[in-house]
């Protein structure tokens, strides 16, 4: 089976919900109900029921969260290396520096699952979880007018960081979660991704293109080209396994999360170019994802 074919599917299901809005008339409410029951109880099971049971050490845990850690440093970085280089408005360069660090979720887990199985979605869900949190951190902080307890706030109530944390501490503590709850996890999981996706299409528009170019191209680029050169780095560098290697290159290729844009328009962004930056990353990563992954095989 070749790398096109592995991810073709998750962009056919954001085709999906692209046409499900636009061609079939499907009522936006539904799928702004959709993405809150996947964000908020879905995706949670999905993270727990795949980090609780991956093979897990300390030590080969925290090398891996050592890995993406410095992965999204380096990403925060560079997008906020525009500043200098570009000279953008403030609020274009906060709202649209989140879509250089921040990254879709549904199709890590999905694509990482047709890649290399459940061992690879496990892999996935601690790379996702421990980016979570730095994402939130970096993109409240790049927002906010000022200083207050917001961020805290949007860290402690992010169901993803909650499951993530759960997960973490039942594996590495040696927690037995009984046979019907995992069950139970596992079926809700499954409709995670799919949903998620179909979500993610409906939420595709480029709107605002010309107000931001400049600004939007150098995110997409970070996003879509200078990540994952920075995780191949860090692959090279790192005690990783191939197999981390992979998962952690697949991440940094991933396309801009929608998050961004419910947090832009939330905090007061630009919305407008967020929502249209969100809808370019993902489309030209129907070609990059398979680009990176068979450049990573030689």
């Amino acid at each position: 089976m070749t790398i096109v074919s592995l991810v073709l599917p998750d962009f056919l299901l954001i085709a999906l919900g692209w046409c499900l809005l636009h061609l079939l008339n499907y009522k936006a409410d539904f799928f702004s109900t959709a993405e809150k029951l996947v964000y908020f109880v879905l995706f949670p099971a999905l993270l727990f029921a795949s980090i609780v049971r991956a093979p897990l050490s300390l030590g080969d845990a925290s090398t891996l969260m050592v890995a993406t850690f410095t992965l999204m440093a380096a990403g925060i970085a560079l997008a906020w290396l525009a500043v200098p280089v570009l000279k953008p408005d403030s609020v274009v360069q906060a709202s649209l520096a989140q879509c250089a660090y921040r990254f879709n979720t549904y199709m890590g887990l999905s694509i990482s699952l047709s890649l290399a199985g459940q061992d690879g979605q496990s892999i996935m869900a601690i790379i996702v979880g421990c980016a979570v949190p730095l994402a939130n951190i970096a993109a409240v902080t790049g927002l906010a007018k000022r200083q207050d307890n917001r961020i805290l706030v949007e860290l402690f109530r992010n169901p993803l960081i909650l499951a993530t944390v759960a997960g973490l501490a039942c594996n590495l503590g040696g927690v037995v979660i009984p046979a019907f709850a995992m069950d139970t996890l596992q079926r809700l999981g499954s409709c995670a991704i799919a949903l998620g996706l179909i979500c993610v299409g409906a939420t595709l528009s480029v709107n605002g293109l010309a107000s931001a170019a400049r600004v939007m191209s150098w995110m997409i680029a970070v996003r879509l080209f200078a990540m994952p050169c920075v995780a191949l780095l860090i692959g090279w560098l790192l005690p990783l396994s191939p197999l981390e290697r992979q998962m952690l290159l697949l991440f940094s290729a991933l396309p801009t999360a929608s998050t961004a844009y419910i947090l832009a328009v939330r905090m007061g962004g630009d919305g407008r170019s967020v929502a249209a930056t969100m809808s370019l990353t993902t489309m030209l990563s129907a070609v990059t994802i398979p680009l990176w992954l068979y450049l990573s095989a030689f």
